[in-house]
């Protein structure tokens, strides 16, 4: 009877594990075939997970990055080279419009996502070797469709599903908080995509869609399609009082305001003219939530800080801890919270005793029990300008808790979760440097540039020693600290916000440093010559590159069409203005010019160019002739043939001399190798 009871039971538990496991793998099972008929109305089926995938459009690389499928793709265009740190090992294939078809059959792929634009390609690759995929983007309500759709695709479904809830979750706070809004304080809010003639989206276009969301009102000129032209009557009629763009091009921006007609609006004479990342204008994809709640609150900054205008309760809501190993550390962590509606995240690093410290934000400080870092969303930076630091810094340690008399905190707008911690050490010595870096809005060159306020970009360092400084010492690690940051942002080429054809930043308008006293052996000297100097200055390097890198997705290695765009040289607006009576299509010398760049050896020929020039520009170099000689045998080399006299096809007053010669030789020999 025993036996029985133990036969039928081991049955019985045979019988449950195999249940389980059958009703545990049905979704792997069945994830597979996904079916659906794309853009093009091609009805496409997809077996299995992809492996090997060639995205040409960004916003699709974006999803899939998003999703945590990077790792399938194999090929992307420089407009996504950036997206994050992740895509520094993806193969460059040209631009979104005009990709390299040469680049693209190089690379093993299965899949190719492409818009309706890609014609030359579909043509080339329509031979059934490998599955061509368009996914439009027209509405937001695509932009949901398609994120579950690759969400399926790459078997990341939960992942899909918690995109589309963010996104959805941001756009309902926003929503309710332009709710508030009386009609008749809405303001009347334009995207504009060219100023000559001025160019903005049609009427039933995702940017104009966007705001809408944000609570603004975009001019209705019976205008369908994702660019359309406005007429000087239709401008003047429309009175924009908020103007926006993608990017920042001060020449653009001056030249725009200064036309006659164009500048007699409100949004003009007021200054309400802003720009935003063009991965953000640009795309309908995982981040539309996050652009529509940084956009309504640049455009109603003054009613988001009015009385009654919260609709969130302003609370922590978790924390992350991280490590520090030092005596005197009680507790450090990065804390979430919800402040003005919107997202903020605080590193806090609190004491064992009171210290003493030393910061340029607030000066030398005695009895501080906690040092800090708080990042506001970009949603928060035109609240944050509208109130002052003061009332900021209240309304933040009154959430998380601590007190102004107590604790000594920086503030900036790069991320938190980038935040990047980095140790040195020599035999008993060390030191810890918390470094967080943000480069593309304010980065300055100090002695060049004018004194003038921007967004946050913000290198905020935190040097924690395992030593006592004394007070001399404290002071002179600002000095080792700064020179380390500034050595790193001029090895990577950072460029000035404000300067970009000619200087090198050496910072950002907002940097600041914390030097904490620590305890223990007392140092008095943290110079260049001391060894505790040395191993604040190298942690300090190292975590500003890494810093700079998890943040803005810049590396010292770089593509060359990244590093021209950081100089405010853009492939198309360059090609946009060559000066010839050329037959060719303008469109033949972009791709042309696209292709000559992704061969290496034309790359570093312009990447050679770069550093020359800067180094012209400073008076280091001021012979070019031998340069001269370079850049025909460069012209030459690409057209394959003899090219007797380089002509001038570059028009751009504001390219500094070298580049230009550079971009006349390249332009050239694409010229001369069509004809």
């Amino acid at each position: 009877m025993k036996l029985y009871k133990r036969t039928n039971c081991m049955a019985f538990q045979i019988l449950f594990i195999a249940l389980f496991v059958l009703i545990y793998r049905i979704p792997l099972v069945f994830s597979y075939p996904v079916e659906f008929t794309d853009s093009m109305g091609n009805h496409t089926i997809i077996t299995q997970s992809p492996i090997r995938v060639v995205s040409l459009v960004p916003s699709v690389t974006e999803i899939i990055f998003k999703l945590g499928a990077e790792n399938t793709l194999t090929g992307i265009t420089y407009h996504s080279s950036k997206l994050s740190f992740r895509a520094e090992n993806k193969q460059i294939v040209g631009g979104f419009f005009s990709p390299s078809l040469e680049k693209i059959e190089e690379i093993d792929h299965e899949i190719i996502f492409v818009s309706k634009l890609h014609k030359e390609v579909m043509e080339r690759f329509d031979d059934g070797k490998c599955q061509l995929i368009n996914l439009e983007t027209e509405s937001i309500a695509d932009s949901y469709k398609n994120i579950l759709l690759l969400g399926r695709i790459f078997d990341k479904k939960d992942n899909a599903h918690r995109i589309v809830a963010t996104i959805k979750g941001e756009i309902e706070v926003v929503l309710k908080k332009v709710s508030k809004i009386p009609l008749s304080n809405r303001k009347r809010v334009v995207r504009v995509m060219g100023y000559n003639p001025i160019l903005v989206p049609g009427d039933d276009s995702f940017q104009n869609e966007m705001i809408r969301i944000a609570g603004g009102i975009p001019p209705v000129l019976n205008k369908k399609g994702n660019i359309v032209h406005i007429t000087k009557e239709e401008w003047m009629r429309f009175n924009p009082q908020v103007i926006y763009w993608c990017g920042k091009n001060s020449t653009i921006e001056k030249k725009f305001s200064d036309r006659p007609g164009v500048r007699d609006v409100d949004a003009v004479r007021d200054s309400q003219i802003f720009s935003f990342p063009c991965d953000l204008t640009c795309r309908a994809a995982t981040n539309t939530g996050y652009f529509i709640s940084w956009l309504s609150s640049r455009i109603y900054s003054d009613e988001f800080i009015k009385e009654g205008a919260l609709v969130l309760e302003e609370k922590t809501a978790g924390s992350r801890r991280i490590k520090i190993d030092l005596d005197y550390i009680k507790d450090a962590r990065i804390l979430y919270s919800t402040i003005y509606d919107f997202l903020n995240k605080t590193l806090i690093v609190d004491f064992k005793m009171p210290l003493s410290i030393v910061s340029t934000l607030e000066g030398g400080r005695k009895a501080i029990e906690s040092v800090g870092n708080h990042y506001s969303s970009p949603p928060c930076w035109a609240i944050g300008h509208k109130l002052g630091l003061e009332e900021i810094r209240s309304k933040v340690y009154k959430v998380i808790g601590r007190s102004k008399d107590k604790a000594s905190f920086l503030f900036t707008g790069a991320d938190m979760d980038n935040l990047t911690i980095k140790k040195e050490s020599f035999k008993e010595m060390g030191v810890y440097a918390l470094v967080t870096a943000g480069v593309e809005s304010n980065a300055v060159r100090m002695s060049r540039d004018e004194g003038r306020f921007y967004e946050p970009g913000t290198i905020n360092i935190i040097i924690l020693p395992n030593m006592k400084l004394t007070p001399r010492s404290m002071t002179r690690a600002i000095i080792s600290a700064t020179e380390a940051k500034t050595a790193a942002i001029m090895d990577m080429d950072i460029r000035s916000t404000y300067t970009s054809t000619v200087h090198q930043a050496t910072g950002t308008g907002t940097d600041n440093i914390i030097v904490v006293q620590g305890t223990g052996v007392e140092i008095d000297n943290t110079g260049g010559h001391s060894k505790m100097g040395e191993l604040i200055a190298k942690a300090v390097y190292a975590g500003v590159k890494e810093a700079i890198f998890k943040q803005n997705g810049l590396i010292t290695e770089r593509n060359v069409f990244q590093r021209l765009t950081e100089r405010g040289v853009g492939i198309f607006d360059l090609v946009s203005q060559v000066n010839c009576e050329c037959k060719e299509k303008r469109s033949s010398l972009v791709s042309g010019l696209e292709d000559v760049l992704l061969d290496s050896r034309y790359a570093s020929f312009l990447e050679s160019a770069m550093v020359l020039s800067d180094d012209y520009e400073k008076g280091l170099v001021e012979d070019l002739s031998s340069y001269e000689l370079w850049c025909k045998m460069i012209a030459q080399d690409i057209a394959g043939k003899r090219v007797d006299e380089i002509m001038d096809l570059v028009e751009m007053n504001d390219i500094p001399s070298v580049l230009k010669m550079a971009f006349n030789a390249i332009l050239n020999g694409v010229y001369h190798e069509m004809r």
